[in-house]
Order: C-alpha cells, then sequence, then structure tokens
C-alpha cells in the first residue's frame, strides 16, 4: 500500500498544480528578446585598429571582400572626389539594369564630354556590351554618358538610380552627381563606402571578368568604325593575387584606385583617394600594395561561432516530463582577424519558461561583437518539445492511479 499512497500523492500534487493554473497564478514569461535581422553591423564599421601605415594617399581603406567589414582606414568616413572610380557603380548598374545586346546611341551631350574620350560621333551606335569595355578599360568619360541615358533616360536620371543603389549597399555617405565622375559639386564618396561598392561588385562576375581582360576590339552597329581598348590597371599584372579594379584622376580628387586581391581564402578590397597628384602617378600603386600587404599578412581566417557554441538550458515551470530545455544554433560565422582582436559573445535568452514549448521555435539570440561593434546575430532554437500540465494530463492521471489502485486492490495488494 505503501506505493499506491507515495503515487496518489504525486496525483495529488499534480492535480494541485491544475488548480494553481486555474487561479491564474502562473504566469507566461514574455520577456524573449526579438529577433533581429543580421544587417552586418560591423561590415561598415572600424574595428579599433590602431595600426598606421606609411600612406602617399589623404583617404584610404581596406576591407575584408567577403564580408565588407573594414580592416583598417585612414580618414575613411572622410567625403572626397573619386574621379573615375565612380563608373564602377556606372558599370554595376549597366549589367544589372541593361541587357549587353542594347544599342546605345550617342547624344550631343555624350558626345561632347571632354577628356579621356572614345571620340564617338553624335548619332553614332555601339551595343552595351562592347560599351563596358570602353568604360573599365579606357575610362571613356563620353561612353559613360551614353550609357547613362540609356539606362536612366537622362544624366540626372541615371545619378538618382546610383544613389538608391549606394543607400541600398550602405554608401550612406556617398552622393553621385555624374556616370563618369568628371569634378562636380556634390559628387563625393568616403574610402569605406567606395569600398562597399567594390566588395558587391566583384561578386559579379561579369564585372570581374571586364575590368581583368587586357584588351578588347570591337565596332559600332554599322561596322563603320572600329574601336581598340588596352586595360589600363597596372596593380592587375603588378601583385600576386590582383583582381582589378579602377582608376581615377581628376584635378580636385588626384590620383585614386580601387583595387581587389584574392589568396586561397582571403580576398581583400583597397581604396586609395588623392594618393598624389602629377607627376606622382605611382603612389596610388604603392599605396594599393601596402594596404594589400598588410591584409595578406596579418589577417588569417578563424571559426569565432559554430553549433558547438556552449548553449544554457532554461528552466520549465509546468512542464511534464522535464524541467528543463536544451538550446542549440546552425549559424557556422568564421571571419578574417588578427591577433590582438577580442569577440565578445552576449546571449539574449529568457531566465525562465512555462510550457508548453516546441521544438524548433525561436529561444533568442547570440550576438557575437568584435570589438564593440555587432557582427552577427545568430539564432538560438529550443531542442526538445515539452508538453503542458493541463486538463487531460490531470484527469489522464487520476484515472490511471485510480485503475492502478483497483488493479491492486483486487490482487490482494491493498
Amino acid at each position: 500500500m505503501g506505493n499506491s499512497f507515495k503515487r496518489w500523492k504525486q496525483t495529488i500534487a499534480v492535480t494541485g498544480a491544475c488548480v494553481l493554473i486555474l487561479g491564474g497564478i502562473a504566469q507566461q514569461w514574455s520577456g524573449m528578446p526579438e529577433q533581429t535581422e543580421d544587417v552586418c553591423g560591423l561590415a561598415y564599421a572600424h574595428d579599433g585598429n590602431e595600426t598606421q601605415l606609411e600612406l602617399y594617399a589623404s583617404s584610404a581603406a581596406l576591407l575584408d571582400a567577403e564580408n565588407g567589414r573594414v580592416l583598417y582606414e585612414k580618414n575613411g568616413q572622410e567625403p572626397k572626389a573619386m574621379a573615375s572610380t565612380t563608373k564602377i557603380m556606372t558599370c554595376i548598374l549597366a549589367l544589372e539594369l541593361g541587357n549587353l545586346e542594347d544599342i546605345v546611341t550617342f547624344s550631343d551631350n555624350a558626345a561632347s564630354q571632354p577628356d579621356v574620350q572614345m571620340n564617338a560621333a553624335e548619332g553614332e551606335q555601339y551595343y552595351l556590351g562592347d560599351l563596358l569595355y570602353s568604360l573599365m578599360l579606357e575610362s571613356h568619360n563620353d561612353t559613360a554618358v551614353a550609357i547613362a541615358e540609356h539606362i536612366g533616360g537622362s544624366v540626372e536620371g541615371f545619378a538618382q538610380l546610383m544613389n538608391e543603389k549606394a543607400q541600398e549597399l550602405g554608401a550612406y555617405n556617398t552622393h553621385f552627381v555624374t556616370p563618369n565622375g568628371l569634378d562636380a559639386e556634390g559628387h563625393y564618396t568616403t574610402a569605406c563606402d567606395l569600398g562597399r561598392i567594390a566588395c558587391y561588385a566583384i561578386r559579379n562576375q561579369q564585372f570581374l571578368d571586364l575590368v581583368q581582360t587586357p584588351a578588347y576590339v570591337f565596332s559600332d552597329c554599322s561596322g563603320t568604325r572600329s574601336v581598340s581598348v588596352t586595360n589600363r590597371d597596372a596593380f592587375l599584372t603588378g601583385y600576386d593575387g590582383a583582381l582589378g579594379i579602377k582608376t581615377g584622376f581628376t584635378g580636385e580628387a588626384g590620383y585614386c584606385f580601387v583595387g581587389a586581391a584574392r589568396r586561397g581564402e582571403k580576398t581583400f578590397v583597397s581604396v586609395v583617394l588623392a594618393s598624389g597628384w602629377p607627376p606622382h602617378k605611382t603612389y596610388k600603386w604603392q599605396d594599393t600594395r601596402t594596404l594589400m600587404d598588410y591584409g595578406m599578412e596579418y589577417y588569417e581566417e578563424r571559426t569565432i561561432l559554430d553549433t558547438d557554441y556552449a548553449l544554457p538550458e532554461i528552466p520549465v515551470r509546468e512542464g511534464i516530463e522535464r524541467d528543463t530545455v536544451q538550446l542549440y544554433l546552425t549559424d557556422t560565422v568564421t571571419l578574417l582577424m588578427r591577433d590582438g582582436e577580442a569577440v565578445r559573445y552576449e546571449e539574449h535568452l529568457p531566465e525562465g519558461l512555462e510550457a508548453p514549448i516546441t521544438k524548433g521555435e525561436i529561444a533568442g539570440t547570440v550576438d557575437v561583437y568584435i570589438g564593440d561593434t555587432l557582427y552577427h546575430s545568430a539564432v538560438v532554437y529550443f531542442g526538445n518539445e515539452i508538453r503542458r500540465i493541463d486538463y487531460r494530463y490531470i484527469l489522464q492521471e487520476l484515472f490511471d492511479e485510480y485503475f492502478l489502485i483497483r488493479r491492486e486492490a483486487n490482487a490482494g495488494n491493498i
């Protein structure tokens, strides 16, 4: 009878729990943090690096091309003229919004652009795909305007598209006025912003194929004129792993260059603005090499979060069979890091819960910080299901206990 009495006391305890529920004393935990979308906040933040590189450039930045994280900057948030590095955005919009088989007609406005030109006459027509080589290899200003008018309807319309794309990419301190980068009031960027734009651009294989082409020959649509263009990017053939991208020069901007390089798992984008004026045409190459060497030498890929991350078990009230719930995450995060960079984790998880718990539902987040800046927010999930003590459960327990007692009584155990 002792065992039956013990089971009966357990059943009474369950019934008591039901009374508490009916009395409204138990309350559901409601403090779960709202899930926040990972927008790579750190991707556009300086990591606190105190290294000072010797650079000629007035403004410079080095970014991890994989995620846009700024690894080094010198006046990287300072607005600057950017000359023909503007054409990176022009090219990307042409690839995304145009058709390479489109026929582009040169207007009088396009044909009259100054400085570096393809010297197309008003009314001449070319395929858009061919003009992109003119745009990126020789940096023809008339070509840039012809493309802009074709895609955007006008230079002003295309500039609006450029600015919308800049905002989309997080280049919030950038404003475009021209598609070719000729000096104009209100036309500016920052080294960090331009790096973000370039990180996006090199994810487009058509863009990479363009900027890596040594030379290209094409004709106008009538076949009466032949145009030959040559890649002016000395970095492309002068640095191990170089991917290109774009040079620039104006009287206001000075010499500028946006570069990209890849070795193994490391891909970097560098930006140098105002890297000297004539006759110092080679400063931009030296600055780019300095930035790239720094990245290649000091940064290594590390895993900063994986599924083995130790998560606590959360206490659960009013549950059946279990009084804690296990947690798990699915994210694996790797990152190029240098020695001395601090990784910090913040867990946003409930201190306690009430059943029921559904397996696979969101429990909270683990936020990963590099220094003081959020880099990634990993979603944490419930690892098991816990049913709640309810009327059905209590009645079933009472019935089970009743029939068990009856069976034992009939067997002569009571």
